[in-house]
């Protein structure tokens, strides 16, 4: 879930002091540049979020992988074992989570 300030960060990186209450918006604003209106803020925090659900089926998948020593394991069993572990068990997490994020597909 994005945030109000992290939208404000997003806009204004560089602004080393600013304070933001809910209630009331951005309180102090100790930069040069423009402070950021309500409807700028609102329009990062929509613009953030899709970014951030567009990229949820990447971090289910992330979850779902075997660790990195499972996985060179599976690869090294497979090359001795002329098998296809390895390519399986990453196959199975692709299909659970796929780019669309209609997962997961059981």
């Amino acid at each position: 879930m994005i945030r109000k300030v992290d939208a404000i960060y997003s806009l204004h990186p560089e602004v080393a002091t600013w304070s933001f209450n809910a209630l009331e918006g951005i309180k102090e604003w100790d930069s040069d540049d423009p402070k950021p209106t309500a409807a700028e803020i609102d329009a990062e925090v929509i613009r953030l979020q899709v970014i951030e659900d567009a990229q949820l089926y990447a971090r289910n998948r992330k979850a779902d992988y075997p660790s990195q020593g499972d996985q060179n394991d599976m690869i090294y069993k497979d090359m001795l074992n002329s098998t296809t572990t390895h390519k399986d068990a990453v196959e199975a997490v692709k299909t659970k989570w796929p780019k669309n994020n209609k997962g997961p597909i059981e």
